[in-house]
């Protein structure tokens, strides 16, 4: 997948997919006209750029999902850890605490995360 950050403009047109998928692309400009005022010509360039990126599908003027939202949440988060931290989850987590202190709640969430999803030795 390449660079999948969404522009404001990408998120509106997103927002929709999520919420009407699949849908026909002719009733997509429809909706993205009613919605954000948005000409056809700026709702097929905003779709080409989303498609390109790989959370959409345009097959057939059907607009499927390829990733859902959660999906490109994961995606995202894991791209700004290996880019911003060389990839370090811990090095992440020190830098978001930055020196102040995690409720016991906090805590207690981030230790049943990390069992959760620690691998088996």
């Amino acid at each position: 997948m390449s660079e999948s950050i969404l522009t404001l403009a990408e998120e509106k047109l997103a927002e929709i997919i999520w919420r009407t998928a699949p849908v026909a692309s002719p009733e997509l400009v429809n909706i993205a006209y009613q919605e954000l005022g948005w000409k056809k010509s700026t709702t097929y360039t905003v779709l080409r750029r989303i498609c390109d990126k790989g959370i959409f599908k345009n097959d057939n003027a059907v607009v499927t999902v390829v990733l859902t939202y959660g999906q490109l949440q994961q995606h995202q988060s894991r791209q700004f850890v290996a880019s911003t931290f060389s990839g370090s989850l811990p090095k992440f987590i020190a830098a978001f605490v930055g020196g102040g202190k995690l409720s016991s709640k906090e805590a207690h969430e981030l230790v049943q995360l990390i069992e959760a999803h620690q691998e088996v030795d």
